[in-house]
């Protein structure tokens, strides 16, 4: 087995049983908008009005608009859903242009019916790699996953499961470098939107961090800073933790420090055992992940700094 090679056998990618839960998908995202404006500016009289002067000019039917005004910053954020019946995506972003400009917008249109590629990495623990599978499959979370990429080999028959190519890639600190070059050719030839990394344990470079920014979603239990290291859970219980919780945030090349997107908690009490702890802590971070990478998917996150806005 080479270090690059696919372990799983599957089939081409619009085939067989994925096909019909990509298929039942889109039937049911037919009902939803068009597409989605998402837009950051400094905030002035007129934007709104702008804005929807604009889609109306055009034939389009907003179906729903969420704006926050940061006054700390002087900075609007806005994402609408809207339908447009007949007209293009190259269309709406040739012409939004000439309305963009004047309000200094930084701003973005995404057509709904196209889903995010999504790369899954892992290491050794499967939580949250099966929990992104299983909503995957069931059509509850709307993406595509063209490959998963481990740097153990313990999830292969998983991938095999699901008809995802499943790639090995070990790396040490010799290999780090060219094993992260292959990583990103990967992301290159199929087009990759975003990575999950659910629980991938290796450190990513700072090349990689920022070749990939805003596009890296990591997630780790929430004893940071006061529990290092390894056996989070054991050293928690040994100090009495009452509650258990996961962040979800972007990657960047401060470890552990990029925008939050997503976080929850449990409370827990004395009677539990470590492995208790550690069987909770799964399922808060499963739960944590998936719902950032919805949120992203969704295109509801909007950067505001070293902050995220997320419109819900």
């Amino acid at each position: 087995m080479s270090e690059t090679s696919v372990v799983s056998g599957h089939r081409p990618h619009h085939a067989g049983a994925q096909t019909s839960v990509a298929d039942r998908s889109s039937k049911d995202r037919s009902v939803g908008p068009d597409f989605i404006l998402t837009f950051s500016c400094p905030d002035r009289i007129g934007i709104v009005h702008a804005v929807s002067g604009f889609l109306a000019s055009h034939g389009c039917n907003i179906r729903d608009s969420a704006q926050f005004s940061d006054r700390s910053v002087g900075r609007l954020f806005m994402r609408v859903s809207f339908d447009a019946p007949g007209i293009s995506l190259t269309h709406l972003h040739s012409e939004f242009a000439e309305v963009a400009a004047p309000f200094d917008m930084t701003w973005e249109f995404h057509d709904c019916k196209s889903k995010p590629r999504l790369l899954i990495m892992v290491s050794k623990a499967g939580h949250c790699l099966n929990d992104l599978l299983f909503r995957y499959a069931t059509g509850t979370l709307a993406v595509e996953i063209p490959l998963i990429v481990s740097n153990h080999r313990d999830f292969y028959r998983l991938a095999a499961s699901y008809d995802i190519p499943f790639h090995y890639l070990p790396i040490t600190a010799d290999t780090k470098h060219v094993q992260e070059a292959k990583l990103l050719e990967w992301v290159e030839q199929e087009r990759i939107d975003l990575i999950a990394l659910a629980r991938y344990m290796q450190v990513l470079s700072d090349n990689l961090c920022q070749r990939m920014s805003g596009r890296i979603i990591n997630i780790h239990h929430s004893f940071l800073p006061s529990f290092k290291g390894a056996r989070p859970y054991h050293q928690a219980h040994a100090r009495g933790v009452k509650l258990i919780g996961a962040t979800a945030h972007y990657v960047t090349a401060d470890l552990d420090e990029g925008p939050i997107i997503e976080q929850d908690v449990l409370r827990v009490d004395h009677s539990l055992t470590p492995d208790d702890l550690s069987a909770i802590g799964r399922d808060v971070e499963a739960a944590v992940l998936a719902r950032a990478v919805k949120l992203h998917a969704e295109n509801r996150i909007l950067m505001n700094g070293d902050r995220t806005v997320i419109f819900r």
